[in-house]
């Protein structure tokens, strides 16, 4: 199944079946609903599943966009908030987000699990990478730094957010709806990739599954903290899909397959025909940016 992602069109829609019949004209028989579908798109949204123009492969939380917010805010409500009034919101947007998601049709919701409260390693880190600074004193002094106070905050965070997922997994469950548990590119973000195995260890649902998003992954391995395949190939027991795009190096994602350094070519063997495969590409690229990034992953993983 491939599928496309509204991140790249929905700002510029008043209508949500014209947004989506944008996404049919490119070719595609299914659409994911991200972070940026405000409450007024949902009309047409329905009218068109419900005409039979185009199915929903998946929807990005929070999904409709909270009242009152009206641009894309995945991390407006975080899971591992120590405060709980916000974590309150965040599962209640997230209930509203699985529902939508049942009434559509749509196997999956992709979740951002939250973040640790520190300051900005990734962008530093970035930047040094850029400037080709990587292999130097300076570069893994700051490495060092932020995995020592990473850890020593991390486990309290976690577990705030596993409760939160146990707290909405039944009504999942109960809904048909799986639940994917996105890699980010942020180092401040969770889950931490040497995380990943004991977040499923620890709570047994099948409807806990692990999304992969191919650029978050890259920005990782660019800054040295993980390899990408081997990441991927680690949680493929997991896996339900995939939210693709490139980096151009360092750090600039959602750009067309094929104009970065993400080798989608190693990545295949982990490719399955029941993944959900999402393009999900930044607003700021024309059409035939689109259409020749789309062709050249159907190049390498197949129609």
């Amino acid at each position: 199944m491939y599928s496309f992602s509204t991140c790249w069109n929905s700002h510029r829609h008043t209508d949500g079946r014209a947004m989506l019949q944008e996404i049919r004209d490119l070719g595609f028989q299914f659409a994911e609903l991200s972070h940026g579908i405000r409450v007024s798109l949902l009309p047409g949204v329905i009218e068109s599943v419900a005409a039979g123009e185009i199915k929903i492969s998946s929807l990005h939380n929070f999904c409709p966009l909270p009242m009152g917010v009206t641009s894309p805010a995945p991390n407006l409500y975080q899971f591992s908030s120590d405060r709980p009034r916000e974590r309150e919101l965040a599962e209640r947007y997230t209930l509203k987000t699985i529902e939508l998601a049942a009434r559509l049709k749509a196997p999956l919701v992709v979740i951002h699990s939250g973040s640790i409260e520190m300051k900005d390693y990734t962008d530093k880190l970035l930047d040094l990478v850029a400037r080709g600074q990587r292999d130097t004193p300076k570069y893994e002094k700051l490495c060092a730094e932020y995995t020592k106070k990473r850890d020593a905050k991390k486990e309290p965070v976690f577990e705030r957010v596993k409760e939160t997922f146990k707290k909405i997994l039944p009504e999942a469950e109960s809904r048909n709806v799986k639940l994917g548990v996105e890699n980010r590119q942020a180092l401040e973000e969770l889950p931490i990739e040497t995380d990943c195995q004991f977040l499923f260890h620890d709570i047994d649902s099948p409807a806990l599954v692990y999304w992969h998003d191919t650029g978050h992954a890259q920005i990782k391995e660019n800054l040295g903290f993980i390899h990408h395949v081997l990441h991927l190939e680690s949680l493929r027991d997991h896996l339900a899909g995939f939210h693709i795009h490139d980096v151009q190096f360092p750090g600039r994602d959602h750009c067309a397959p094929g104009s970065g350094n993400v080798d989608f070519a190693a990545l295949k063997p982990s490719v399955k025909p029941n993944h959900i495969k999402v393009f999900e590409f930044s607003p700021a690229l024309t059409i035939d940016e689109v259409n020749k990034g789309i062709a050249h992953i159907k190049r390498l993983w197949g129609d």
